[in-house]
């Protein structure tokens, strides 16, 4: 649990309060087993920690090179635009213009976006920040800024999920550029361990729950009641998205005597 959208604020004893905690208590419901939640400060660490016997089961946004330790569902639960910002006076007033020799692109390290930017910004300078943090990249932002001279705010953009740019706006000034460059896919994922051979039967498991909880409406009546609406949207269904399940598991495989950890960042992804 990390991310400031599914998880926006703690209640009295301290515990998260959002989308992601309220989807893992209903998982921890249809599963009839205790729940604990693993909260993280951002969602690089979540992922450290997926070969480490700290979680069971993890809310964090889906991508390929987190694939490599975690095997997540078929399909996400819900998906958050990601695009830029631009000073005032830039030039860059499209998408495409954005990853052009030249351009410097601040981004927050090891974000769901930033992993994706890290992989397919081939032209356009990658700066991430030194630690995770939005804050650190919002600082860094302005450091460029400051830095670089009329020429070098023209050539500066700062990457981020749409409603946290939204927010920094009133401050930063400039333009969000309309679109997306990706969008972060907020799935569950369990530990990758290819000789455990009970692991298909799990994510399958997980992979059906997720499917219920958007074709029932769960998804949509948690964004909505956590305030939501409108930052968040509920992903395509698998089927929609291009991925066929095949699905007949026993909840057995699950019938823990431990409560299952389930792990989500709680700062913005």
């Amino acid at each position: 649990l990390s991310n400031f959208l599914l998880v926006p604020s703690r209640g009295p004893g301290g515990e998260p309060v959002g989308v992601a905690p309220d989807l893992a208590a209903a998982l921890a419901t249809r599963l009839d087993l205790p729940l604990e939640l693993v909260p993280y400060e951002n969602p690089g660490l979540l992922g450290d920690d997926a070969l480490k016997g700290k979680w069971d089961i993890g809310l964090i946004g889906a991508e390929p090179k987190r694939a490599e330790t975690i095997a997540f569902t078929a399909g996400a639960y819900c998906e958050i635009e990601a695009t830029y910002l631009v000073p005032p006076d830039s030039e860059l007033r499209r998408l495409d213009q954005v990853n052009v020799r030249g351009n410097r692109v601040v981004v927050s390290a090891r974000s769901a976006y930033g992993v994706w930017l890290e992989a397919n910004l081939d032209l356009a300078e990658l700066r991430p920040t030194a630690t995770p943090g939005l804050d650190l990249s919002r600082e860094l932002y302005l450091e460029e800024l400051a830095a670089g001279g009329e020429e070098g705010r023209s050539s500066l953009a700062l990457a981020g999920l749409r409603p946290w740019l939204l927010k920094q706006q009133p401050e930063l000034g400039g333009t969000i550029l309309d679109g997306q460059f990706m969008s972060v896919q907020q799935a569950m994922g369990v530990p990758r361990n290819d000789d455990d051979e009970v692991q298909p039967e799990v994510v399958g498991l997980l992979s059906e729950f997720v499917e219920e909880a958007k074709r029932t409406g769960l998804v949509e009546e948690l964004i909505e009641r956590h305030g939501a609406k409108g930052k968040l949207s509920v992903a395509r269904r698998a089927r929609e998205a291009g991925v066929v399940l095949v699905v007949e598991v026993e909840v057995e495989v699950l019938d823990m005597a431990m409560p299952i950890g389930v792990a989500m960042d709680t700062a913005p992804a």
